[in-house]
């Protein structure tokens, strides 16, 4: 029992006194920059996916 309560008070020293927390505008930013990345990629999935279904669609017409 003993080590469990020196790991909760170690990982909550840590926690308040040695990790380094973003502010409200770097969070937003950083939060802004995974949803444009997001939609890019996204858009880049769609894209590929519908080439190759057009493609499949005329190899499997021709048949």
């Amino acid at each position: 029992m003993e080590k469990i309560s020196a790991y909760i008070k170690d990982s909550y020293n840590e926690l308040m006194h040695k990790v380094s927390w973003p502010t409200w505008s770097e969070l937003q930013s950083s939060a802004i920059v995974v949803l444009v990345a997001s939609l890019i990629i996204g858009i880049v999935v769609f894209g590929m996916d519908s080439i190759f279904s057009f493609i499949m669609n005329l190899l499997y017409s021709s048949f």
